[in-house]
């Protein structure tokens, strides 16, 4: 089972790809949560919306991002080109196409 920080940063790495696919609100609502770390009720308040409205909005935004990365795959793409990347850093002849790659980010 994964636990509570390694699900955080998966959540905040799917965001920082698929985040403005979101809409304005669950944007402000996920960065909130997640990235400013405010609890559910200090997110109600700020917004004026029930606790129960901002762990749905939360919840319904994780599920999105999830469905986007099921379907294009984005994320588990770019860990398999980190994996490669960081397999041929220290091979010089490789070393200009590290930097290229490296320069797309």
């Amino acid at each position: 089972m994964i636990n509570t920080l390694e699900k955080k940063v998966y959540y905040c790495q799917l965001f920082h790809i698929y985040g403005k696919l979101l809409t304005n609100k669950q944007q402000e609502l996920f960065i909130a949560y997640y990235e400013d770390d405010y609890s559910l009720q200090e997110i109600a308040d700020e917004f004026s919306i029930s606790r129960n409205a901002v762990h749905d909005a939360i919840k319904t935004a994780i599920k999105n991002l999830e469905n986007f990365e099921d379907s294009l795959h984005i994320l588990k793409k770019n860990e398999k080109l980190d994996a490669i990347i960081e397999k041929y850093q220290t091979q010089k002849e490789y070393a200009q196409i590290i930097n290229e790659l490296k320069e797309m980010e």
